[in-house]
This record gives C-alpha cells, sequence and structure tokens, in this order.
C-alpha cells in the first residue's frame, strides 16, 4: 500500500503456496483496521488462515467467483485492507443462524455503533457490510434483525458461494472458517460512501402464482396448480429437460414489494420437480417474469452515475452469480470484466445479496468510496 492509499487490495492464485503470506505482502504493512478476504473455494482456507502476519482482523467468505484488479476472475483470492488513516471498524459476529438470537445480535450492533461514535465523533460516514453463510437460507430473517440495530446505517452485503456446487459455504472469522454463521463489519469513514444497488432487468406482463410451496426449504413445488418446473418452463416456451441455470439467469422472476420489483432467482430444478429459490418464496406470491437489458450497457451507465464529479477510489461489491452466469452465456463476460477493472471494483459473486432489511438476487450491491475531503 502507498501513502494515502484510501484501500488496499491484493489478488494471489488461491493455489499459490503460501497464499497468506503472499497477499500480506501485497497489501503492505498497513496498519488497517480490518482486512476483508474473499476466496475461492478452491483454497486452502486452513492453511490461509494459519498464516500470520496480516496484522489486523480478518473476516472473509468463500465465492462464485472473485473481483479483483482483473475485473471478473477465478480460482484466486482477493484482499482488501481498510487503512486506520481513513476506517475505524468494529466486527459483530453471528455464530449461529439457526437458532440466531435475535435480542443479543441487536445488542451487539447498538454498542458497535456507539463505540465507533465515541471513538472518531469528526468521522461522519458509516456502513456496515454482511457476509453470510450463502446455503444457510436464513439470509431473511439475519437481514430483518440486523435492520432492527443499525438505525440509519445503510448495510449491503453477499451471501458466501461455493462456485456451482452449491455443497458447502464458509465465513471466516477469528482464524477459523464457519458454516451457518455470519460476520458483519460496522465501518465508519473520513471517507465519503455510497452503498448503491443496481440489475438490469425489466418486468413483462408474464405473471404466475405459486400455489404450493416449502417456504423453509425455499422450495416452491406448484405454479398456478401445475408442477413448479413444468409450468415455469411452458411459459418460456422450453422443454422442462432444457431448465439450467443459463436459464434463470436469463428469465428470472420478480416480486413487487414496496413499490419496487425485487428479483426471486431459481437456483435449481430438484430431482422431483420442485424449484429450489435463491431467496424467500411462499405459497400466494405473485411472481412476475423478467427480461434482462443489454447488461454491458446497463452496467457501464450505473458505474458512470457513481462517478458524477469525483469517481470513487474503489467499489466493494457482491455481485450474484447470475449475473456472471449471464456475461458468460451472452458472451459478455469481457465487456462487464472490463467494465469492472477500469472502476476498481473488488469483490465476489455471490449466492444472493442483501440490502438494508432485504435479501435480494441477481443484483449488484456495495459500496462507493470517495478520496477524503470530497
Amino acid at each position: 500500500m502507498t501513502d494515502g492509499q484510501v484501500i488496499a487490495t491484493a489478488h494471489v492464485s488461491a493455489r499459490e503456496a503460501g497464499a497468506g503470506r503472499a497477499l500480506v505482502d501485497a497489501l503492505g504493512p498497513g496498519p488497517f483496521s480490518c482486512i476483508m478476504v474473499f476466496a475461492s473455494p478452491e483454497a486452502d482456507l486452513d492453511a490461509l488462515l494459519s498464516e500470520q502476519g496480516f496484522g489486523a482482523p480478518v473476516i472473509g467468505c468463500t465465492t462464485a467467483g472473485e473481483i479483483s484488479d482483473e475485473g471478473y476472475s477465478e480460482g484466486g483470492i482477493v484482499a482488501l485492507g481498510l487503512p486506520t488513516e481513513f476506517f475505524d471498524t468494529e466486527l459483530v459476529f453471528v455464530p449461529s443462524l439457526a437458532p440466531l438470537d435475535h435480542d443479543r445480535t441487536i445488542g451487539q450492533l447498538i454498542r458497535a455503533r456507539a463505540n465507533l461514535a465515541a471513538r472518531n465523533p469528526e468521522w461522519e460516514h458509516e456502513f456496515a457490510f454482511l457476509m453470510v453463510d450463502g446455503l444457510s437460507t436464513r439470509e431473511d430473517d439475519l437481514t430483518a434483525t440486523l435492520a432492527s440495530g443499525l438505525g440509519p446505517v445503510p448495510l449491503f452485503g453477499g451471501s458466501a458461494a461455493d462456485g456451482t456446487r452449491f455443497a458447502q459455504t464458509f465465513i471466516l472469522h477469528a482464524g477459523r472458517r464457519h458454516r451457518n454463521a455470519a460476520v458483519l463489519a460496522m465501518v465508519r469513514s473520513r471517507c465519503r460512501v455510497r452503498v448503491f444497488n443496481l440489475d438490469h432487468l425489466v418486468p413483462t406482463d408474464t405473471r404466475m402464482v405459486v400455489t404450493e410451496a416449502d417456504p423453509a426449504h425455499r422450495t416452491v413445488r406448484k405454479i398456478n396448480a401445475e408442477p413448479a418446473a413444468r409450468e415455469y418452463a411452458r411459459l418460456l416456451g422450453k422443454d422442462p429437460g432444457q431448465l439450467d441455470s443459463f436459464t434463470f439467469a436469463a428469465h428470472p422472476v420478480v416480486v413487487r414489494v414496496g413499490g419496487r420489483h425485487h428479483v426471486r432467482a431459481i437456483q435449481q430444478v430438484a430431482p422431483n420437480g420442485d424449484l429450489v429459490f435463491f431467496s424467500a418464496i411462499d405459497e400466494g406470491l405473485v411472481l412476475t417474469l423478467a427480461e434482462p437489458q443489454d447488461m454491458v450497457t446497463h452496467l457501464e451507465r450505473e458505474l458512470a452515475s457513481l462517478s458524477t464529479g469525483t469517481p470513487p477510489e474503489a467499489i466493494l461489491a457482491c455481485d450474484c452469480i447470475l449475473r456472471r452466469m449471464e456475461a458468460l452465456e451472452k458472451q459478455k463476460y469481457g465487456a462487464v470484466s472490463a467494465i469492472l477493472r477500469e472502476n476498481r471494483v473488488f469483490g465476489f459473486s455471490t449466492y444472493g445479496e442483501q440490502l438494508n432489511s432485504m435479501h435480494v438476487n441477481q443484483t449488484m450491491t456495495g459500496v462507493a468510496i470517495y478520496p477524503p475531503g470530497v
């Protein structure tokens, strides 16, 4: 890290021996209030966490791909260091999502925010960054609880991932890897920040009703009183056997909440023909098919809007795995990657994103961090 750099970044191969030491060397001496690590499932997490020398609390998660100085990348480990010159951080670890101790978690948030304000009363800017087990199916309950303790502090985050395997996802905290857990970084800064959420989807006139579901497992059994996968495929004019992750990325469904449409992304077709979703689902929900705009043009425009006046020094982003899949399917991967690189976007591809009190899908959600004094 060079003097005065607002955020330090590093990117190494997950297969590299001594990856932790390489990250420490690339980040520089700091000092840092917190280091965030986004690691490919290919990484040896135990070896990474055993590395000494980070010199700051390390939090992180596994990914469905990383966003680095190369743009989209895979098979790597990305680290971000928040220098103490510009940031102060309090970490709130949630060791169990099921059951979730709501009162204890809210109390931790209130104390953490008070500590940050007491240490840096002259720093005016705040945000909260969440990483949560992406296979827990508990993100909706967690974000609702966190919102109760955060007050006006904007929250964003991402669900830890496991490539396209959907087998096991990990949260990294205090030198250990955890499942059924989450970690929240509450950050206070000298730098102006802007939390944002974007998607490139437009609702169509095609609607369907969830008529049988298993909300606890985010599973829809029937749509319009017909087997779910078969009916979804019929509405698309496809054979049910053609349904795959690329289909779900190209033809998402949305629900209307609070005057806005939010994606309820489909994860996979179960062997019995049920549809498994990435986020909360229930009987009686009206789902609307959405169609994507050109994601390159849309992303370029949205990130340019964050640069009006003064561009961000860096953007920390959680980008849904379905966006990466769509970019691959439509041969736009290189173009999207170039835009991310040019705008200094760092982060990871997720199994879902969090925005304030909501768990959402198929979005890019993040924080733009601007130079101090602007």
